[in-house]
């Protein structure tokens, strides 16, 4: 059966772009898929940094209410102090003023501590808001563009399609069901060129017989890999 070269380098071709096309147009939905999980993984971020604000906030109002209700009781010891009946009451008024003053005195330094700790909290979650709303942009630009070309993709594929299947008609009747076994089972890398006696798609040299098959255009196998081969245009 006569098989020409010209006929197995245009399926070649048409197989490679067939490939490639579907490739490109497998990709978006993995491309999308990414990039929607780089956003979750943004805004989780965020709702990290915010929450750890939260708590900052009411750990600091907290103390703040402490601090209230301290300077309150300092108030009271202090009108106690001034009425205190005997010198041990006093001093024992004394004693429990100046431990509390000493404790509100260390808890103003906690708060404003807490105070400064939220105002750098609060430049994180702006941080973690820019990066969130860059990686959306970028995520939705991704994702049009993505749309926008795949209708194109498939016009494509089903253009070369059809012209696959016309190429394969010109395909011997008895060589038919070796050529959808290998193309089946390897798609576009069943097929390859041959140059100076190499099988391009494995690299091994052939045999001067099956070079010899190959001018006389019948079909011929790389014993290496099993692509099906043909010569250069």
């Amino acid at each position: 059966m006569a098989l020409s070269a010209d006929s197995l380098r245009t399926l070649h071709r048409l197989h490679i772009q067939l490939t490639e096309l579907r490739d490109r147009l497998e990709r978006g939905p993995r491309q999308i898929a990414i990039r929607r999980e780089n956003v979750a993984a943004r805004q989780a971020d965020l709702d990290k940094a915010r929450e750890a604000q939260k708590q900052a906030r009411m750990k600091a109002d907290r103390q703040q209410l402490d601090l209230k209700t301290s300077e309150q009781r300092l108030v009271d010891w202090g009108m106690k102090l001034n009425l205190a009946s005997s010198n041990k009451e006093f001093q024992a008024l004394k004693e429990q003023i100046a431990a509390a003053e000493m404790a509100n005195s260390v808890l103003s330094d906690e708060i404003l501590e807490s105070l400064d700790r939220i105002d750098r909290m609060g430049e994180h979650v702006a941080s973690a808001e820019s990066d969130l709303k860059a990686t959306q942009d970028e995520a939705a630009k991704i994702e049009a563009n993505i749309a926008a070309t795949a209708d194109s993709i498939r016009a494509d594929i089903a253009r070369l399609e059809a012209e696959l299947v016309a190429a394969e008609k010109n395909l011997p009747a008895d060589f038919r069901n070796d050529y959808d076994r290998v193309v089946k089972v390897k798609g576009a890398d069943g097929m390859s060129e041959v140059e100076d006696s190499v099988c391009i798609g494995c690299g091994q040299k052939i045999t001067p017989n099956m070079q010899n098959e190959l001018a006389m255009h019948r079909p011929t196998f790389c014993k290496a890999c099993g692509r099906l081969l043909y010569l250069p245009e």
